[in-house]
């Protein structure tokens, strides 16, 4: 099966704090990826990299047949779709939703005076629809609740029509509708054979997508465990993770855990 993303003996350093402790992991063709564990896993600097926002200490980390630090960074950018709350805060707040998801084309977080052809207006218009934001095309970004906003962003970043899709916590902060109709979205995505590769990071279980195939666990920088999400989201595995008696449920294609006595 072809691979998307390959880390190898990936390390990463911030001063005297090691982030990411030789890792290595593999994102092939067809599979849908989320990423969990607890606070300061790394989670976040790991799935940067993959967006091409930063690079290894040391090790490689190959995006797409190129490898990072051996290619122009836009060039990555240009083929993995983006989405995540340092993002959002980066789109001017009077920023109209409809030019917001549109600016995408040309990699920017605020439009200008750029001009979009019938095409790119068709598809932000039919993402939108997707997740259910087209009603708020005219709506200022600042305007929009937490879970709007969240939308909105994914919408943007499937916009450019990535190989890979890179989604930092779409559903943190939302309410119980937001995060469903958002899951919904993600949903349809992940069983469409033609939508790119996604790896998304989430600290619940109850935030997975239907549709998404394999896990990655991580604890302290490392992987704790890789594999197909019905062999990593164990009540075993989660459980000596957390330091926690947990039981995790799966019903429907959704996932869930709670803590036993």
């Amino acid at each position: 099966m072809p691979q998307i993303a390959r880390c190898e003996h990936v390390n990463l350093w911030r001063g005297q704090t090691r982030i990411l402790d030789n890792i290595n992991w593999t994102v092939s063709l067809g599979q849908h990826w989320v990423v969990l564990g607890p606070n300061g896993a790394g989670k976040t600097s790991l799935v940067d990299m993959l967006a091409g926002r930063i690079y290894p200490s040391q090790g490689s980390v190959r995006v797409l047949d190129e490898t990072l630090g051996r290619v122009e960074i836009a060039e990555i950018r240009q083929r993995v779709g983006y989405s995540s709350p340092v993002l959002s805060a980066q789109i001017p707040g009077e920023e109209r939703v409809e030019r917001a998801v549109l600016s995408a084309v040309w990699g920017m977080t605020a439009s200008w005076r750029e001009q979009y052809e019938d095409i790119d207006l068709a598809r932000a218009n039919s993402l939108m629809e997707m997740f259910e934001v087209s009603h708020l095309k005219e709506r200022e970004f600042y305007t929009l609740s937490q879970g709007e906003k969240q939308r909105v962003l994914v919408a943007r970043a499937l916009m450019i029509d990535p190989e890979m899709l890179v989604l930092d916590e779409p559903a943190a902060a939302l309410d119980l509708g937001g995060r469903e109709l958002l899951l919904g979205g993600l949903s349809e995505l992940a069983r469409d054979p033609k939508s790119p590769v996604m790896v998304m990071v989430t600290h619940h279980l109850e935030e997975i997508p239907p549709g998404f195939t394999h896990a990655l666990a991580m604890k302290e920088g490392k992987v704790f465990a890789a594999g197909p999400v019905e062999m990593v989201l164990t009540s075993e595995i989660l459980s000596e993770m957390y330091g926690l008696p947990l039981h995790v449920s799966h019903l429907e294609g959704r996932f869930s855990a709670r803590m036993v006595s």
